[in-house]
């Protein structure tokens, strides 16, 4: 266990980071393939949804909220609708827009990926679309840019712990630009860390505090061929001195981090081995936590194995997903997510129960009040556990179970108190509040591989049955235990108050 890691990252405070680099708006059209098309001997989708993400340099930033940093986001969007998307979901996740500058020659790059799936199951990316300009940022946008990111850097305003370079060859990281950007860190005592651009002249990233490459990238910046952690500690070498930096963090993927500091001082810090199943989104999570730990203070091995934590819990889920403080908490000491991690809201649930359903897990709900959480309620969760990979409880709010004509008084127990003890058992994996009388609009939202209900209810019964199986999932009601109710217990409880219960037997 490492508990000095968990002691840094419960310390880390919130830092001011600046991300600077190329802004990509990911749209994706989520759709179940049905036949093959009569017009052309290709597959026909039926489309299911369509959601936009952070992607690029925007992303970086993403994922330093969810490291409980402060972001200001620079860099540049179209005169577009697609821009003015990019401005809301920055703003929706906490970012700061200010040096986000619209430049009206140019479109927001966007890329557009068509995801299929067969029965609902086993997604693959089917087609993706870019829409870019390429062109390097030029004249009054340019300058404007450069003048403002020199302000926020040199500490006029508010001071910036660090600043993050996330390059993607689109046009905003000029020669210009990064030579602004990094002798202003420099003369200003503050971190400029730097994730290459795959195809780019490494020369634009010299005098940089640190660089950031993966393998391929960094044996093309070296022309070595890295294959052996030696060859990844030598190429990381060469890249401090040919660029002047002070740090150069080589990602090895499953080797690990080779890193090396100015004087020719390498280091290999391994990460443990884990269940691959997406690459995309671990170089930005590397970048983000070697940004969060910088600004922090921490030394060059310290931000390395932190940012294998991270990397790590990134490629173990299908897409981009943001790794939060309290995820790599968790991980770091072996044990599961915290009873408080497991409560979401219904727009963060959605998004995780898609990852994992992306991944071949079985998402199971089940919903009800859990006032006076007994034995019952445990046996009828352990077995809806059994009927998946991920049990979700959806627990009605002290609003929705007043409205359902309950005894006077209920709920005895709070939402918060309720959600908290569901949270804490082992079995269950997410705790969702709704207020709504029924869930149907919370399975809506979540889409469910199958719904369970305890109680004597039939199938057709149970409320968003026809929902669930609408989409080809399955509901499962499920026995009670005899003589274990609330309502039960309840009347046992002021039996026993007025003398008049007697123990059975």
């Amino acid at each position: 266990m490492s508990y000095e890691l968990v002691e840094i990252l419960r310390g880390a405070g919130h830092p001011r980071l600046l991300v600077v680099g190329d802004l990509v708006l990911d749209r994706y059209t989520w759709a179940d393939a049905e036949r093959i098309s009569q017009e052309a001997p290709v597959m026909l989708l039926r489309e299911d949804r369509r959601e936009c993400r952070l992607g690029g340099a925007a992303n970086v930033a993403n994922m330093l909220r969810g490291l409980e940093a402060e972001v200001v986001m620079a860099g540049v969007v179209g005169d577009d609708e697609d821009g003015r998307e990019m401005r809301h979901q920055l703003s929706r996740s906490g970012v700061s827009s200010d040096l986000v500058v619209t430049d009206e020659s140019r479109p927001t790059t966007v890329k557009t990926r068509v995801i299929g799936r067969a029965q609902h199951r086993h997604p693959h990316q089917v087609l993706r679309v870019d829409r870019e300009s390429r062109e390097p940022l030029h004249g009054p946008i340019a300058e404007e840019l450069i003048e403002a990111l020199e302000r926020m850097i040199s500490g006029d305003e508010r001071p910036v712990d660090a600043v993050l370079v996330s390059d993607y060859a689109k046009g905003v990281c000029t020669p210009g630009l990064l030579a602004a950007v990094i002798s202003a860190g420099r003369e200003a005592g503050i971190p400029v860390i730097v994730d290459p651009a795959a195809t780019a002249d490494y020369r634009l990233y010299r005098g940089a505090t640190a660089v950031t490459p993966n393998r391929t990238e960094t044996s093309g910046a070296t022309g070595r061929v890295i294959g052996t952690i030696e060859d990844g500690l030598a190429a990381a070498a060469e890249l401090c001195e040919m660029l002047d930096l002070d740090i150069a963090f080589v990602t090895l993927d499953s080797d690990g981090i080779a890193l090396a500091t100015a004087g020719d001082k390498t280091c290999h810090v391994p990460t443990r081995r884990r269940e691959v199943y997406d690459i995309t989104g671990a170089g930005d999570m590397v970048l983000a936590t070697i940004g969060l730990s910088a600004a922090a203070g921490c030394d060059p091995e310290t931000m390395a194995r932190l940012a294998n934590t991270s990397g790590g819990l990134e490629v173990e889920q299908i897409g981009v997903v943001t790794v939060t403080r309290g995820e790599m908490i968790a991980d770091l000491l072996g044990g599961p997510r915290s009873a408080r991690e497991k409560i979401r809201d219904r727009e963060t649930l959605a998004e995780v129960l898609s990852a994992r359903r992306e991944t071949g897990q079985r998402v199971v709900l089940t919903n009800g009040c859990f006032d006076l959480l007994h034995a019952g309620h445990l046996a009828c969760l352990e077995q809806a556990a059994a009927e998946g990979d991920c049990l979700v409880v959806a627990v009605n709010s002290d609003q929705s179970v007043r409205g359902l004509e309950k005894a006077p008084g209920r709920p005895i127990i709070p939402q918060e108190q309720r959600a908290a003890m569901l949270a804490a058992l082992e079995v269950v994996d997410f705790v969702v509040i709704f207020d709504e009388g029924t869930p149907e609009a919370l399975i809506e939202a979540l889409r469910p591989d199958v719904l369970v209900k305890g109680g004597t209810y039939a199938v057709k019964d149970i409320v968003g049955g026809e929902l669930v199986t609408s989409y080809g999932g399955e509901v499962k009601p499920l026995g009670l235990v005899p003589g274990l109710s609330t309502t039960e217990i309840l009347s046992r409880i002021r039996a026993a108050e007025s003398g008049t219960w007697q123990k059975a037997g």
